[in-house]
C-alpha cells in the first residue's frame, strides 16, 4: 500500500491510495462514513416554542448542526455504566433561550461541556419576530452514520481511479486534444505532447474525440485511487482518515480472532 497526500487541509484532504483492490478502497470509503463516531443533538425538549417553526422542524435542525468535541471522553450510551439512561460520560447537556426581534444562530446555543460547541458559531436556525420565544433544553450523544445521518463526520468522501494516458508514435501534435480538454491535462513541450498532471483528468475521453490520428488512448489503474475527503468541521480531515483506518484493522483483527477458533 502507497499514499500520496495531493492536499491537505482541517475540513478537506485529497490523496492517492495505491495498490490496494476496489475492495478496500471502498471499505475506507465506508468507514470514513459510517464508522467515525460522532457527536449530534438527539433529543430536544422544547419549554416554549412560538416561532413559525414546528417543534420537529426546529428539532430537526439542531441535530443537523454540526458540534465538535472530545469523542475520547464520552462512550456510546449502549456501552456506558448507566446503560443509557444518560449521565456525563455518555450525553452533553445544550440549552438555547431566545425571544424576538432576532436571528437564532448555532452561537446560542450553551453548552455543559466548552469542548462540546458548534463547529460554526454563525449557522442560522430559526427568524424571531416581536414577541416569538424559543425555550429549550437538547441532549447530544456520541453515534455513528450507521445509525443516522446526522453522526457523519463527513459531508462527502468518495473516489475514483487514477487514469492511466498513453501518447502514441501516431501523433502529429496538431493540439487539438490541448483545446478540447476542459482541464489543461495535455500541453506541448519541445516539440511533444506531455501530459502536465495526471490527477486532474476526469476520464470525459474528450481528447480522444477530437483526436484524429487515434494517438491518445485512456485507461484505469484498477488498483490505485483518488481519495477526496471533506467534512463537517467536527474532525479534522487527517483525524477521519486515521480513525476509519482503525476501525479498518479492528475489525480485521476481530475477524482473525474468530476465524482463529476453527
Amino acid at each position: 500500500m502507497k499514499l500520496e497526500i495531493l492536499e491537505l487541509k482541517d475540513r478537506k484532504a485529497k490523496f492517492v491510495l495505491s495498490e490496494v483492490t476496489p475492495a478496500f478502497a471502498n471499505s475506507l470509503r465506508r468507514a470514513m462514513i459510517s464508522d467515525v463516531p460522532k457527536m449530534a443533538i438527539d433529543y430536544v425538549d422544547i419549554y416554549d416554542n412560538t416561532s413559525v417553526l414546528f417543534d420537529e422542524m426546529l428539532s430537526l435542525r439542531l441535530g443537523l448542526i454540526p458540534l465538535k468535541t472530545n469523542a475520547d471522553m464520552y462512550r456510546f450510551p449502549a456501552e456506558c455504566e448507566c446503560k443509557g439512561a444518560g449521565c456525563a460520560l455518555c450525553q452533553v447537556s445544550l440549552t438555547l433561550s431566545a425571544e424576538g426581534p432576532c436571528v437564532v444562530h448555532s452561537r446560542d446555543l450553551k453548552s455543559s461541556d466548552p469542548e462540546t460547541v458548534p463547529v460554526d458559531q454563525n449557522i442560522p436556525i430559526v427568524e424571531l419576530k416581536t414577541g416569538q420565544k424559543v425555550v429549550l433544553t437538547a441532549v447530544a450523544r456520541l453515534g455513528n452514520g450507521k445509525e443516522h445521518a446526522k453522526f457523519q463526520p463527513v459531508c462527502a468522501s468518495g473516489y475514483k481511479n487514477v487514469p492511466v494516458i498513453s501518447i502514441g508514435e501516431k501523433c502529429d501534435m496538431c493540439k487539438m486534444c490541448i483545446d478540447a480538454c476542459p482541464r489543461g491535462v495535455f500541453k506541448a513541450d519541445k516539440g511533444k505532447l506531455v501530459v502536465t498532471d495526471l490527477y486532474k483528468c476526469s476520464l470525459c475521453k474528450h481528447c480522444i474525440e477530437a483526436c484524429d490520428t487515434g494517438a491518445i488512448t485512456l485507461d484505469t489503474d484498477n488498483e490505485a485511487f483518488i481519495f477526496t475527503v471533506e467534512t463537517d468541521g467536527s474532525y479534522t480531515a487527517h483525524d477521519i482518515i486515521d480513525s476509519a483506518m482503525k476501525s479498518l484493522k479492528g475489525r480485521a483483527d476481530q475477524l482473525s480472532e474468530i476465524m482463529s477458533a476453527f
